[in-house]
Protein backbone atom coordinates (compact mmCIF):
# COMPACT_ATOMS: atom_id res chain seq x y z
CA UNK A 1 0.00 0.00 0.00
CA UNK A 2 1.39 3.22 -1.29
CA UNK A 3 0.54 5.99 1.38
CA UNK A 4 0.65 9.95 0.77
CA UNK A 5 0.96 12.38 3.63
CA UNK A 6 1.31 16.51 4.92
CA UNK A 7 1.43 19.14 2.43
CA UNK A 8 4.02 19.81 -0.06
CA UNK A 9 6.37 23.26 0.25
CA UNK A 10 6.82 25.06 -3.33
CA UNK A 11 10.01 27.46 -2.87
CA UNK A 12 9.84 31.50 -3.48
CA UNK A 13 13.24 31.86 -2.70
CA UNK A 14 15.59 30.50 -0.18
CA UNK A 15 14.03 31.50 2.80
CA UNK A 16 9.78 31.33 1.78
CA UNK A 17 7.89 28.89 0.52
CA UNK A 18 4.11 28.39 -0.76
CA UNK A 19 2.22 26.01 1.41
CA UNK A 20 -0.68 24.91 3.51
CA UNK A 21 -1.33 23.85 7.12
CA UNK A 22 -1.49 19.95 6.34
CA UNK A 23 0.39 18.53 9.39
CA UNK A 24 0.31 15.01 8.09
CA UNK A 25 -1.75 13.00 10.40
CA UNK A 26 -4.20 11.85 8.46
CA UNK A 27 -1.58 10.21 6.65
CA UNK A 28 0.66 8.96 8.78
CA UNK A 29 -2.53 7.21 10.56
CA UNK A 30 -3.39 5.28 7.63
CA UNK A 31 -0.05 3.86 6.82
CA UNK A 32 0.35 3.01 10.71
CA UNK A 33 -3.03 0.87 10.35
CA UNK A 34 -2.40 -0.60 7.53
CA UNK A 35 1.15 -1.60 9.12
CA UNK A 36 -0.64 -2.90 11.53
CA UNK A 37 -2.67 -4.95 9.44
CA UNK A 38 0.35 -6.53 7.70
CA UNK A 39 0.46 -4.61 4.48
CA UNK A 40 4.16 -3.93 3.30
CA UNK A 41 3.62 0.37 3.69
CA UNK A 42 5.42 3.13 1.53
CA UNK A 43 4.37 6.58 3.08
CA UNK A 44 5.66 9.34 0.61
CA UNK A 45 5.86 12.45 3.46
CA UNK A 46 6.11 16.14 3.11
CA UNK A 47 7.82 18.02 5.41
CA UNK A 48 6.74 17.10 8.97
CA UNK A 49 7.55 16.74 12.42
CA UNK A 50 5.67 13.41 12.55
CA UNK A 51 7.60 10.45 13.73
CA UNK A 52 8.05 7.19 10.96
CA UNK A 53 4.92 4.31 12.13
CA UNK A 54 6.58 1.20 13.25
CA UNK A 55 7.16 -1.08 10.13
CA UNK A 56 6.44 1.39 7.37
CA UNK A 57 9.03 2.25 4.88
CA UNK A 58 9.34 6.18 4.49
CA UNK A 59 10.02 8.54 1.66
CA UNK A 60 10.65 11.98 2.67
CA UNK A 61 9.70 15.05 0.25
CA UNK A 62 9.54 18.55 -0.01
CA UNK A 63 7.77 20.10 -3.46
CA UNK A 64 4.99 18.70 -5.61
CA UNK A 65 7.39 17.67 -7.95
CA UNK A 66 9.58 15.27 -6.04
CA UNK A 67 6.26 13.70 -4.27
CA UNK A 68 4.83 12.81 -8.13
CA UNK A 69 8.49 11.48 -8.96
CA UNK A 70 8.33 9.42 -5.87
CA UNK A 71 4.81 7.75 -6.63
CA UNK A 72 4.97 7.27 -9.86
CA UNK A 73 7.89 5.23 -8.91
CA UNK A 74 6.37 3.28 -6.70
CA UNK A 75 2.84 2.99 -8.50
CA UNK A 76 3.25 -0.01 -10.90
CA UNK A 77 4.23 -2.34 -7.37
CA UNK A 78 1.48 -1.52 -5.02
CA UNK A 79 -2.29 -2.47 -4.83
CA UNK A 80 -3.89 0.59 -3.25
CA UNK A 81 -3.13 4.36 -3.22
CA UNK A 82 -4.25 6.45 -0.40
CA UNK A 83 -3.34 9.73 -1.27
CA UNK A 84 -3.98 12.03 2.02
CA UNK A 85 -1.26 14.42 1.63
CA UNK A 86 -2.24 18.13 0.21
CA UNK A 87 -0.17 18.99 -2.38
CA UNK A 88 0.08 22.26 -3.94
CA UNK A 89 -1.75 22.91 -7.09
CA UNK A 90 0.95 25.93 -8.15
CA UNK A 91 4.40 26.86 -8.02
CA UNK A 92 6.04 30.33 -8.76
CA UNK A 93 7.11 29.94 -11.98
CA UNK A 94 10.58 31.20 -10.75
CA UNK A 95 12.66 30.54 -7.97
CA UNK A 96 14.63 33.33 -6.71
CA UNK A 97 18.62 32.60 -6.14
CA UNK A 98 18.74 35.41 -3.26
CA UNK A 99 15.91 36.41 -0.19
CA UNK A 100 13.43 39.02 -2.04
CA UNK A 101 13.71 42.21 -0.70
CA UNK A 102 11.08 44.28 0.46
CA UNK A 103 10.16 47.48 -1.67
CA UNK A 104 7.22 50.14 -2.15
CA UNK A 105 4.56 48.95 -3.46
CA UNK A 106 2.76 45.45 -4.45
CA UNK A 107 4.64 42.02 -5.53
CA UNK A 108 3.13 40.22 -8.09
CA UNK A 109 4.05 36.30 -8.12
CA UNK A 110 3.76 34.28 -11.24
CA UNK A 111 2.64 30.50 -10.86
CA UNK A 112 2.72 27.74 -12.97
CA UNK A 113 0.20 24.87 -12.07
CA UNK A 114 2.00 21.53 -10.72
CA UNK A 115 1.52 17.91 -11.81
CA UNK A 116 -2.10 16.75 -10.92
CA UNK A 117 -0.68 13.54 -8.78
CA UNK A 118 -3.91 11.64 -8.69
CA UNK A 119 -5.40 12.28 -12.20
CA UNK A 120 -2.29 10.89 -13.93
CA UNK A 121 -2.70 8.10 -11.36
CA UNK A 122 -6.47 7.48 -12.70
CA UNK A 123 -5.28 7.21 -15.85
CA UNK A 124 -2.34 4.77 -15.76
CA UNK A 125 -4.49 2.48 -13.42
CA UNK A 126 -4.57 -0.95 -14.15
CA UNK A 127 -4.58 -3.38 -11.11
CA UNK A 128 -4.17 -0.51 -8.35
CA UNK A 129 -7.36 0.49 -5.83
CA UNK A 130 -7.08 4.36 -5.66
CA UNK A 131 -8.33 6.88 -3.10
CA UNK A 132 -7.99 10.32 -2.94
CA UNK A 133 -9.05 12.86 -0.43
CA UNK A 134 -10.60 16.28 -0.82
CA UNK A 135 -10.31 19.13 1.86
CA UNK A 136 -12.70 21.27 0.68
CA UNK A 137 -14.71 24.73 2.71
CA UNK A 138 -17.86 24.76 0.51
CA UNK A 139 -20.02 22.30 -1.50
CA UNK A 140 -18.24 19.75 -0.40
CA UNK A 141 -20.05 16.83 -1.78
CA UNK A 142 -19.86 18.12 -5.46
CA UNK A 143 -16.56 18.71 -5.72
CA UNK A 144 -15.91 15.38 -3.80
CA UNK A 145 -17.98 13.99 -6.62
CA UNK A 146 -16.50 15.90 -9.39
CA UNK A 147 -12.89 14.74 -8.24
CA UNK A 148 -14.00 10.97 -7.86
CA UNK A 149 -14.81 11.29 -11.49
CA UNK A 150 -11.92 13.22 -13.34
CA UNK A 151 -9.47 11.27 -11.32
CA UNK A 152 -10.81 7.99 -11.81
CA UNK A 153 -11.29 6.95 -8.14
CA UNK A 154 -12.49 3.83 -6.66
CA UNK A 155 -13.58 6.34 -3.54
CA UNK A 156 -12.95 9.63 -2.43
CA UNK A 157 -12.75 10.39 1.79
CA UNK A 158 -13.90 14.46 1.85
CA UNK A 159 -14.49 16.94 4.66
CA UNK A 160 -14.92 20.58 5.17
CA UNK A 161 -12.13 21.68 6.70
CA UNK A 162 -13.69 24.93 8.06
CA UNK A 163 -15.33 22.51 10.40
CA UNK A 164 -14.55 22.58 14.09
CA UNK A 165 -12.10 19.59 15.02
CA UNK A 166 -12.73 17.94 11.74
CA UNK A 167 -9.52 20.44 9.68
CA UNK A 168 -5.86 20.33 9.57
CA UNK A 169 -3.96 20.23 12.44
CA UNK A 170 -6.28 18.30 14.66
CA UNK A 171 -6.65 14.56 15.91
CA UNK A 172 -10.31 14.27 15.02
CA UNK A 173 -11.60 14.27 11.52
CA UNK A 174 -15.80 14.02 10.12
CA UNK A 175 -15.95 13.06 6.83
CA UNK A 176 -18.12 11.71 4.33
CA UNK A 177 -17.26 9.04 1.59
CA UNK A 178 -18.22 8.71 -2.06
CA UNK A 179 -17.80 5.68 -4.11
CA UNK A 180 -17.49 5.23 -8.08
CA UNK A 181 -20.94 2.74 -7.98
CA UNK A 182 -22.80 5.76 -6.45
CA UNK A 183 -22.74 5.30 -2.76
CA UNK A 184 -22.36 7.90 -0.32
CA UNK A 185 -21.22 7.17 3.72
CA UNK A 186 -21.29 9.88 6.03
CA UNK A 187 -18.84 9.34 8.95
CA UNK A 188 -19.38 11.16 12.72
CA UNK A 189 -16.47 13.11 14.23
CA UNK A 190 -13.92 10.28 15.27
CA UNK A 191 -10.02 9.85 16.06
CA UNK A 192 -8.21 9.95 12.95
CA UNK A 193 -6.78 6.70 14.54
CA UNK A 194 -10.40 5.05 13.86
CA UNK A 195 -11.17 7.09 10.80
CA UNK A 196 -7.44 5.15 9.11
CA UNK A 197 -9.60 1.49 10.00
CA UNK A 198 -12.72 2.88 8.64
CA UNK A 199 -10.85 3.73 5.23
CA UNK A 200 -9.28 0.37 5.20
CA UNK A 201 -11.76 -1.48 5.75
CA UNK A 202 -13.06 -0.38 2.37
CA UNK A 203 -10.14 -1.14 0.47
CA UNK A 204 -9.49 -4.49 1.88
CA UNK A 205 -13.39 -4.58 0.88
CA UNK A 206 -12.66 -3.88 -2.85
CA UNK A 207 -9.76 -6.19 -2.39
CA UNK A 208 -11.53 -9.04 -1.46
CA UNK A 209 -14.07 -8.87 -4.34
CA UNK A 210 -12.00 -8.28 -6.54
CA UNK A 211 -10.14 -11.74 -5.50
CA UNK A 212 -12.92 -13.52 -5.36
CA UNK A 213 -14.20 -12.03 -9.32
Amino acid sequence: ILVTAAGTEEPLDPVRYLGNRSTGRMGFAVAAEAARRGAQVVLIAGPTHLVTPAGVRRVDVRSARDMYAAVCAAYDGVDAVIKAAAVADYRPVETAAHKIKKSDGELTLALTRNPDILYELGQKKRHQILVGFAAETQNVADYARGKLATKNLDFIVANNVAEKDAGFGVSTNHVQIFYADGRAEDHPLMPKAKLAGVILDRVEAILKQRTVT
